[in-house]
């Protein structure tokens, strides 16, 4: 498990029925892509979030394959249609097999 990897979630608390909401994402990574060499000058091993989904209600809404061109910190901001109360699902999966997951309810206004 790599060190300090904390996701962040904001999803609105409430929504109208179908109403379009902003949800940003966030995962403290550091992302190393195994080209870099370390002080010892041998490369530091890959170390990446490669996948990222979300599911709503079990639905999918998101899946994302990663490459090790992706930034340290991987943020994303996505629209959803909320067609009633529910619950999303986040998860990242790491190289390491460690899996990082967070859940957020969303109720009818």
């Amino acid at each position: 498990m790599a060190d300090n990897v904390k996701p962040r979630v904001r999803v609105p608390k409430t929504a109208a029925k179908d109403e379009v909401v902003t949800i940003k994402t966030l995962i403290s990574h550091q992302m190393e892509s195994g080209q870099r060499k370390g002080k010892d000058g041998q490369i530091i091993p890959r170390s990446i979030i490669n996948r990222f989904t979300v599911t709503f209600n079990g639905a999918s809404v998101i899946d994302v394959q990663m490459e090790p061109a992706i930034s340290t910190n991987p943020y994303f901001e996505f629209e959803a249609r909320i067609p009633e109360a529910g619950e999303f699902v986040f998860t990242w999966y790491d190289d390491d097999g460690s899996v990082y997951e967070d859940k957020q309810s969303i109720a009818l206004a």
